[in-house]
């Protein structure tokens, strides 16, 4: 969930949130919404805008609603990359997409020509998936809906007809999961995948075969949106070379478009060969070399969520971000992170505050990464002669 950290925006979303309260009140005192019936719910509306993890994430909740509203056409709106994270998913009806300017600095002329388009859409249920009182205002607001619900914990829950309790500290997955428990579903009823459709594999299948790639194979992928949760080029290329050297670890370099130069400055360093298929492939096809993967090492980043998603074992390092919120979730994994740097908790992930900049991320050595991947060999079963 979004919640607020640096201290100038939160102290003015607290003055704004008393303001609201005020206004608010008297009006939520005497309009007060029915009781959500779940059998009258005709149209629901997930909103998750803020960047593909995020979006990847919140996948879980979509076939809950769908069983617990029967009756309902479930729309999610996303960004762009978002959406094709979401196509092909067979418990949702449909994608919206829209690139909020306070995400992603789009022209704020299509904020207007959006909400134009949004508002022709007659909602009886909005969920606002992040807590942010920049989609609640701006989004979930406008559109009107009999119910909108969300978190108050980022700000503006006096516009909400639905406020979900907030706990401090859980998995990303589970603030989603808890919506759908607040309204009546059963969440254990999860469907947390990406779809691929037949073409994409088929084109994966050719791409493995043309770059000779074989199993067994490790994905790696050293991006990151976000500078400050990349790990080193240096350490990345010593890394790749040792998992060689002593695991005999067939690695796979698959990052995006965005990451070319990065991974070029990584393979530069390294003493072996690897294939790399950087900027070959979409998040479907990505989804799909990892499903045929032995297990995945990466950042914190959206394609670790992807891993999540297709429940493959994964390596994960994590510097200023917190891993209890973000990190690999439901399946075999470890996570590689300093925990004595308790700064990660008032990290805005943007910039580094303390003295030492990213001294989390230096910390970790490519033996600390090597020792998280030789334990998960052993919690999976698999032997690897050492050189």
């Amino acid at each position: 969930m979004y919640k607020i950290i640096n201290r100038k925006k939160l102290i003015v979303t607290q003055a704004a949130d008393i303001v609201g309260r005020v206004l608010y009140t008297p009006f939520k005192i005497f309009n007060k919404p029915p009781a959500i019936d779940p059998q009258a719910v005709k149209s629901i509306l997930i909103i998750r805008t803020a960047y593909i993890g995020d979006a990847i994430m919140t996948i879980p909740i979509i076939k809950p609603l769908k069983e617990h509203f029967p009756n309902a056409k479930i729309s999610f709106l996303t960004s762009e990359g978002g959406a094709q994270a979401l196509a092909n998913n067979p418990h949702l009806d449909e994608i919206l997409t829209y690139n909020p300017f306070w995400f992603y600095n789009s022209a704020k002329v299509k904020y207007i020509s959006f909400l134009k388009e949004i508002r022709k859409h007659s909602f009886d249920l909005v969920i606002e998936a992040r807590a942010d009182i920049r989609e609640i205002l701006l989004i979930a607001t406008p559109i009107r809906a009999k119910h909108t619900v969300s978190y108050g914990v980022g700000g503006g829950g006096y516009l909400l007809t639905d406020v979900v309790p907030y706990e401090n500290l859980k998995h990303k997955v589970q603030y989603h999961l808890d919506i759908a428990r607040h309204l009546g579903a059963d969440v254990n009823s999860v469907d947390w995948a990406i779809y691929p459709t037949y073409v994409e594999k088929e084109r994966v299948a050719q791409i493995l075969k043309d770059n000779k790639i074989k199993t067994p194979f490790v994905v790696l992928h050293p991006g990151a949106r976000l500078p400050l949760k990349r790990w080193f080029t240096e350490q990345y290329a010593k890394l790749y070379d040792t998992l060689i050297d002593k695991l005999k670890i067939y690695p796979v370099i698959a990052a995006s478009k965005d990451d070319v130069r990065l991974v070029g400055e990584i393979v530069s360093q390294m003493t072996h060969k690897v294939a790399n298929l950087t900027g070959r492939l979409n998040i479907r096809e990505f989804a799909w070399v990892l499903k045929q993967s032995e297990f995945f090492i990466c950042n914190d980043s959206a394609p670790l969520h992807v891993a999540s998603a297709m429940k493959v074992p994964t390596v994960a390092i994590f510097g200023p971000s917190k891993s209890v919120e973000t990190g690999p979730y439901g399946n075999i994994h470890c996570v590689v992170e300093k925990s004595e740097f308790q700064c990660r908790y008032k990290c805005d992930e943007n910039s580094c505050h303390i003295g030492h900049y990213h001294a989390c991320m230096k910390s970790i050595t490519v033996e600390d990464v090597v020792n998280s991947v030789e334990s998960l060999l052993n919690e999976l079963g698999v032997g690897r002669q050492n050189a």
